[in-house]
C-alpha cells in the first residue's frame, strides 16, 4: 500500500490498484458495494478516481482488512461517519453564528 501522490489529480484503475494495494476487480466490486465510490468514466469508458476517491478506499481497506467488518458492516459505518461529520460542521456553523450575533450584540449596545 503506497501514498497517494500529491501531484497528481487523476487516476486510472491500475494505478488505483497499486496505491491501494488490491486487485482492480475488488475496487471494482467496491465500487458496487459502496455508493461513497463513484469514479468518473472518460469517453474511453475507462475509470478515472480523484485524490478523494482514494481516501474513501483507504477508509473503506481499513474497515474491511484491519478492523474486519463485513461489507454491511462498512457501509453502516460510512454512514454514520458521515452523519457525525455534518452533525460536527452544523455544531461549528452555529458556534460561529453564535459569536457573530455576540459581536453585533456588542456593536449594538
Amino acid at each position: 500500500m503506497g501514498e497517494i501522490p500529491e501531484d497528481k489529480k487523476y487516476f486510472r484503475i491500475g494505478e488505483v490498484s497499486r496505491i491501494i494495494g488490491v486487485r482492480p476487480y475488488v475496487l471494482r466490486y467496491w465500487e458496487s458495494e459502496f455508493p461513497q465510490i463513484r469514479p468518473h468514466r472518460a469517453d474511453s469508458k475507462q475509470r478515472t478516481y480523484q485524490k478523494k476517491d482514494l481516501e474513501v478506499i483507504f477508509g473503506i481497506k481499513k474497515l474491511l482488512y484491519e478492523e474486519k467488518l463485513t461489507i454491511e458492516g462498512a457501509r453502516r459505518r460510512l454512514k454514520a461517519m458521515k452523519s457525525e461529520k455534518r452533525v460536527s460542521g452544523d455544531q461549528e456553523f452555529l458556534r460561529e453564528m453564535r459569536k457573530e450575533l455576540q459581536e453585533i450584540l456588542r456593536a449594538l449596545t
